[in-house]
């Protein structure tokens, strides 16, 4: 019975801070442009920009800049668990949490979980834009959720890797800083925008060497396909991983925090 009672207050409270985080990025212009703003305005300015020097045309360039600007996109999204958490640890609102009848780690699960949401919403932004410029895949409207559900799960296993940089750095501007480097290495040193045979030697090895690399070229797999490829099941099992070896990180930096 006791258990009982402890898993519903474990669920009620993770939602409750998931509510809380959600109202954050939507009065937040920070956080809300990295949700819609960012997709749309990225996906108009390399489309029409560099569409004809790259691929011909802005239409034959969207099959590969919709799965680039997607998994960009995810990244970025990923990226803002990281500033909001060490944002509320500097302003002391963890503290008044644990002064409350509530879950410890409820702040931390509320978090994460309100990540999901916003990186739906991230993804359709995405894909929307992407279809209404002109952009039609050949796996179909099947295709596209696999594809969308893929990403939304690697951009969450991602997010735990920038939560324990929230938890670990000292202030919100150093977990900022180190989001938006990381997010624009690992997004333009791929092939999420242009081919890898375009690129120098120097680059091509640490394009091949760049997770990202794969994580696109499965989306894009699945998008052609309509089918979890080889590849996109590799990917899979990466972000498994990524969440198996982080998660338990991020709640003992947490623990240790709190």
């Amino acid at each position: 019975m006791d258990l009982e009672r402890h898993s519903g207050n474990l669920v009620m409270n993770t939602t409750t801070m998931a509510y809380r985080n959600l109202l954050k990025t939507i009065h937040n212009p920070d956080r809300f442009m990295d949700v819609i703003i960012q997709p749309i305005l990225f996906m108009l300015m390399f489309g029409y920009l560099f569409g004809g020097a790259i691929s011909g045309s802005v239409k034959a360039y969207l099959p590969t800049i919709v799965p680039g600007i997607l998994i960009q996109t995810m990244l970025s999204a990923a990226s803002g668990s990281g500033s909001q958490i060490r944002e509320d640890l500097d302003s002391g609102i963890y503290d008044r949490f644990k002064s409350l009848p509530m879950a410890h780690i409820a702040p931390l699960a509320g978090q994460l979980f309100a990540d999901i949401l916003r990186l739906i919403i991230a993804a359709t932004v995405s894909l929307t834009t992407g279809f209404v410029m002109g952009w039609r895949p050949a796996s179909g409207f099947g295709g596209v959720v696999m594809c969308a559900l893929l990403a939304i799960f690697m951009g969450w296993a991602i997010s735990w890797i920038f939560a324990l940089l929230g938890l670990l750095a000292k202030n919100a501007e150093t977990v900022s800083s180190l989001s938006l480097i990381t997010m624009l290495v690992l997004a333009f040193v791929s092939n999420a925008f242009v081919p890898i045979k375009s690129m120098t030697k120097t680059m091509q090895f640490f394009a091949y060497m760049n997770p990202v690399t794969y994580v696109v070229t499965a989306i894009r797999q699945v998008l052609s396909t309509g089918t979890l490829t080889h590849e996109a099941l590799l990917v899979l099992f990466f972000g498994i991983g990524v969440v198996a070896i982080f998660a338990p990180l991020t709640v003992l930096a947490y623990n240790h925090n709190n």
